[in-house]
């Protein structure tokens, strides 16, 4: 029997100067970057949410606390890629990860392919398999996609046994 599972996740960061912007597990060159405890990659963020969620683990706050010194500046892709090796020991496989990023700048659509690898390599599976949707504030308060970024994520996960 094959159990299967979705999962939910949001992040959102606000711009800041002096800090790279890391959005997917890439470096886009920017004049801000975003603020937070660890690189601030709010889609990996929201994907780690998504992760543990699905199965049942809580959430990034209370795995990664912001409080712990041993996650400052810490690179998203690295947790994720902590997290993931034990959902996969247990039996998880990733079916899809369907994303969007709002942010009325930069322009994200040239990084959805190397994101998409990242991210991809990070799970294990084809970047095929990931979604990448960049999107606009669309005339929504300036503090939805110009002061940041928010990302939510949706992933799906099968176990052969559970």
């Amino acid at each position: 029997m094959v159990t299967t599972r979705i999962g939910l996740g949001f992040d959102s960061h606000r711009f800041v100067r002096g800090r790279p912007l890391v959005l997917g597990g890439v470096k886009i060159p920017f004049e801000f970057g975003l603020d937070g405890h660890s690189d601030a990659d709010a889609l990996v963020h929201a994907i780690i949410d998504a992760l543990l969620g699905a199965t049942g683990r809580g959430n990034i706050g209370e795995r990664f606390p912001d409080t712990d010194p041993a996650y400052a500046g810490a690179d998203s892709c690295t947790l994720l890629g902590e997290v993931w090796r034990e959902l996969a020991a247990d039996g998880w496989r990733v079916v899809n990860v369907d994303t969007v990023v709002v942010t009325s700048r930069p322009r994200l659509a040239p990084y959805v392919g190397p994101m998409r690898c990242r991210l991809g390599s990070t799970l294990g599976v084809a970047a095929e398999r990931i979604c990448v949707k960049p999107k606009t504030r669309e005339g929504l308060p300036r503090e939805i996609g110009l002061g940041g970024v928010a990302a939510e994520a949706v992933i799906l996960l099968d176990c052969p046994r559970d």
